[in-house]
């Protein structure tokens, strides 16, 4: 962790994030408002703009500050809860964090998204790609293991009926689209991973 290249990071996540935008829409369009890729793309671009200032902060400082502006930035339903998962992440982690504590403030950033968002894993939420990533990061697994362990509980949010968020109102017809939260969550820990797997 400690040689990761933050700045580098925030521009990875963020150039991630706008090449995927129109999929992002899409998967909202068909169970939710249409605007996960659009708010998204937003928040990351804001973030993108002060990343030499965030990454010259602790990395704390540096998580809380991303997760401030996610806030302000992003809107809708995915603003608050991704601004959460970065503003707790950034209570709990460490300046410069081993694994143990990276695994556990993660878990605990966990539990403040699901707080938020009053929501629990199988409800076809980003929670259910953010549990599964947790877990892994427990069994120690690799960065690239666990990217593909993120894409592929993106997956598994295909067959499953939504119960929270606007995509609750569609019951049944929920089922068979992949969650665009769920998506774009594991699009961030994909970049996150082969950053890590670069600087390790």
């Amino acid at each position: 962790m400690a040689a990761l290249n933050l700045a580098r990071l925030i521009a990875a996540a963020a150039d991630t994030i706008a090449a995927n935008a129109e999929e992002l829409t899409a998967l909202d369009q068909a169970i939710g408002d249409g605007d996960h890729g659009l708010n998204m793309k937003r928040g990351f671009e804001a973030v993108r703009a002060e990343a030499e200032a965030f990454s010259a902060k602790p990395l704390p400082d540096a998580l809380k500050a991303i997760g401030t502006k996610l806030v302000m930035t992003v809107g809708g339903a995915s603003g608050p809860l991704f601004g959460t998962l970065f503003l707790a992440f950034g209570k709990e982690i460490s300046a410069k964090p081993d694994r143990a504590n990276l695994t556990a403030a993660f878990g605990k950033a966990i539990e403040a998204v699901a707080a938020r968002g009053k929501s629990q894993i199988g409800q076809k939420t980003m929670l259910d790609v953010l549990q599964p990533v947790h877990d892994a990061l427990l069994q120690g697994k690799t960065a690239l293991e666990i990217a593909d362990i993120a894409d592929a509980a993106a997956d598994a949010t295909l067959p499953m009926k939504a119960l929270r968020g606007r995509a609750s109102f569609l019951g049944d017809r929920s089922i068979g689209h992949m969650d665009a939260g769920a998506r774009s969550t594991a699009l961030l820990v994909r970049t996150v991973a082969h950053s890590l797997g670069e600087s390790a």
